[in-house]
């Protein structure tokens, strides 16, 4: 119905528009006959006056008359007709009509007073039509203002929506056309660079070839692809079906081999002198060689980066002048590593850069000249140094940003030795959280207490009262326990050495200096060994746990709360060559193995490194009967923090 009405009313006010425009159309052919009539006739000026007088006030009178109707049409609500018009006369001697599109009166006829009939001349006028409607009064109600149609736009009809269906599908067309020829320039594209890579000469592939970046984008992305292939995820698994798997236990193997590094042209004919994890990054293990007696032409030392993701071959390779002995990661800076070499030269790696030091220090007397077997960095991040130390019995102190000359040196003497007062230092060993004290084996079997600095009661050097003896060959290793946990061992160190033993001791409080000579015996001696014994470590997580290794290629795992007598684990690795070193990771669970045929063992030690709750109490009571049991009665020491 509100439809309907509307309707009606637009056809209403279409019928008045043309009736308008009709009533205008007959008003200029009037004015355009008064105008041809007025160019005959020119009447004088005065009259002309009284003439366009008594005009005006016709169409004054006129005028009101057709307003009046109008408002009595309004408001009778007939729908008629609503025109007002008003007619202004200008006289003018010099102006033209000023809009073409302007509405003209009918020209009014005047009457002399002769009784003839009058046109007065124009010269120039302007006439104005005004059609102004009433104000429309506007009524709303519920229903309008609510129907979302009444004042928008009328819905589109069937034929508009097709046609912007039509318009959209031709849009999606021309863009997927678009598209298309797109992706054929870039397909020709990249036939024009393979063809014109086929079409490059045989000489400039081979420049390519050999370039070294081409090298290196090569190394750099294989290593990526095999790190990817070494994961080993069994992603075919179905954990619907349970295997019985034999354990560990049942099998009589409690320690895992993971994997054995080994490169043909790097580690053949070589021996590995060290091992050591990363600070950073668990997954690294780095290694150190001595130099290949038939490869002349290679570097005398070589020190690989192997990684547990990259089995094949070694992340970074990096080379000395000499063979290098000794090697370990920076504590503090992630990417160098540090090695003692044969020569006495410190030297400094980075990953970051090439295979060649980036930093090492010059053969002079300031330094070592002799090997140096054996370092440690002691400090903490902001204030740290690195401690060496070489047979000639030469301790110094880096900086590793200055590898000039050390910050500190020294010399380690006896003056009361029946041979010589060097002390040849093969093995150097700090407590935790004691930088200025340290202990070092030397060649003869022995062990000595020496102090960086002149403290009360003693001097720097080596303190002349207590010598550890015990061992009848050269000590391989030595190695303090880390202070974890909530009873303190960190005066607990063993050694290791060529005479087929391995010796558990106490170290000597300093704050007591002896006043006299006195000889300190071991705690304990282990005597399971068949052969030289190269290396021994304490565990990072286990208070009672260590493992050595020796000549026979056996690698042992001792428990102390378990059996003081034999392994709790002894396993032979590889084809029998001897072991070299061995080092836990931080998580104390699996050691690398050096082997002396050039090839570095990783072993996962299981379930054998996570302690129980009484391991301290246990450990703690062990070493109470081991201490009695010693000759060395007169010196206690409190083993709770």
């Amino acid at each position: 119905m509100e439809m309907d009405r509307r309707k009606e009313e637009l056809e209403k006010k279409r019928q008045k528009l043309a009736e308008l425009r009709r009533a205008r159309e007959e008003r200029k052919q009037v004015f355009s006959h008064a105008t041809s009539e007025a160019t005959k006739e020119k009447p004088s000026r005065k009259e002309v006056i009284d003439d366009l007088v008594k005009t005006l006030l016709q169409d004054k009178n006129q005028t009101q008359t057709e307003r009046s109707n109008k408002n009595e049409d309004s408001d009778g609500g007939s729908g008629s007709e609503r025109i007002s018009t008003s007619t202004s006369v200008s006289i003018s001697t010099h102006f033209s009509v000023s809009s073409p599109s302007s509405s003209v009166p009918q020209s009014p006829q005047v009457t002399t007073p002769h009784g003839c009939r009058f046109i007065p001349e124009f010269v120039s006028f302007e006439a104005v039509v005004l059609d102004i409607a009433p104000k429309e009064i506007v009524l709303y109600n519920k229903e309008v203002q609510t129907n979302e149609n009444s004042f928008g736009p009328p819905p589109p009809t069937e034929r508009e929506i097709r046609q912007k269906i039509l318009k959209e599908q031709e849009e999606r067309e021309k863009q997927r056309l678009i598209e298309l020829e797109e992706e054929r320039l870039r397909n020709e594209a990249e036939k024009k660079k393979f063809q014109k890579l086929k079409d490059i000469p045989d000489e400039n592939k081979r420049k390519i070839l050999n370039s070294l970046e081409f090298a290196e984008f090569i190394d750099h992305s294989t290593k990526i692809v095999e790190r990817a292939l070494n994961e080993n995820y069994d992603f075919m698994k179905d954990y619907s079906v349970v295997k019985d798997v034999e354990s560990d236990e049942k099998s009589g193997s409690r320690v895992k081999l993971l994997c054995s590094f080994f490169d043909d042209r790097w580690s053949k004919n070589r021996s590995v002198t060290d091992v050591n994890w990363s600070h950073k990054n668990p997954e690294l293990v780095v290694s150190s060689y001595n130099k290949n007696p038939i490869a002349m032409n290679e570097p005398d030392g070589v020190v690989l980066v192997w990684s547990l993701r990259l089995l094949e071959r070694p992340e970074y390779i990096f080379h000395s002048q000499s063979d290098v002995l000794t090697t370990s990661f920076s504590e503090f800076h992630p990417t160098i590593i540090i090695g003692g070499t044969y020569s006495g030269q410190i030297v400094l790696w980075d990953m970051r850069a090439k295979s060649l030091p980036v930093l090492k220090s010059p053969l002079s007397a300031n330094g070592h000249t002799h090997p140096v077997y054996s370092m440690q960095m002691v400090g903490t991040q902001n204030a740290h140094n690195l401690v060496t130390a070489s047979t000639d019995g030469l301790v110094c102190s880096w900086q590793l940003d200055m590898l000039v000359q050390p910050q500190e040196h020294l010399e380690l003497v006896l003056t009361d030795h029946s041979k010589t007062e060097e002390v040849s230092v093969t093995a150097l060993g700090f407590p935790d959280n004691e930088p200025a004290a340290f202990w070092v084996g030397t060649e003869e079997g022995n062990v000595y207490q020496a102090n960086r600095y002149g403290r009360a009661g003693g001097k720097a050097g080596i303190n002349p009262y207590d010598f550890y003896k015990g061992h009848w060959g050269p000590i391989t290793g030595l190695h303090f326990h880390p202070l974890f946990g909530p009873v303190d061992f960190s005066d607990l160190y063993l050694t290791s050495s060529v005479d087929w033993t391995i010796k558990l001791w106490r170290a000597k409080s300093i704050s007591k200096p002896s006043t006299s000579s006195q000889n300190i015996a071991p705690l304990y001696s282990f005597d399971g060994a068949d052969d030289y014994v190269y290396d021994v470590k304490w565990s990072p997580r286990h208070p009672a746990l260590f493992a050595s290794v020796d000549g026979t290629g056996k690698f042992s795992v001792w428990n102390l709360n378990v059996d003081k007598e034999v392994p709790i684990v002894s396993t032979q690795v590889g084809q029998g060559k001897a072991l070299n070193k061995i080092q836990w990771d931080s998580e104390g669970r699996k050691t690398a193995i050096g082997s002396s045929d050039g090839r570095v063992h990783i072993y996962d030690i299981g379930e054998l490194s996570k302690p129980r709750n009484d391991e301290w109490s246990l450990m703690q009571k062990t070493i109470s009967e081991l201490f009695e049991s010693t000759e060395n009665h007169g010196i206690k020491f409190s083993l709770s923090k």
